[in-house]
């Protein structure tokens, strides 16, 4: 298997969590300065579907979230997040 097949093939199954791991190395590998530009285009397109990827996934949980509010009685609402923190 090629080095982008298998990196691609990661990628894919990699969890929420490791997503936001290697994209949070990349972004301080980007910031250090030291990469060729390249490279830096590289890392650049990895960030930008990993990225993706993560947002993707907090959709989806923010959707099952909102669908198992309950109310006391009983009855199912559904409840957009607040995009502010209180």
């Amino acid at each position: 298997m090629t080095e982008t097949k298998k990196a691609s093939s990661q990628e894919s199954t990699a969890s929420f969590e490791e997503s936001l791991k290697r994209l949070e190395a990349i972004v301080a590998e980007m910031e250090s300065g030291n990469l060729d530009l390249d490279v830096m285009i590289q890392r650049f397109e990895e960030g930008q579907k990993l990225f993706a990827r993560c947002q993707t996934r907090l959709t989806e949980v923010e959707r099952r979230v909102e669908a198992l509010v309950k109310n006391a009685d009983g009855t199912v609402t559904t409840t957009p997040f607040s995009e502010t923190v209180e």
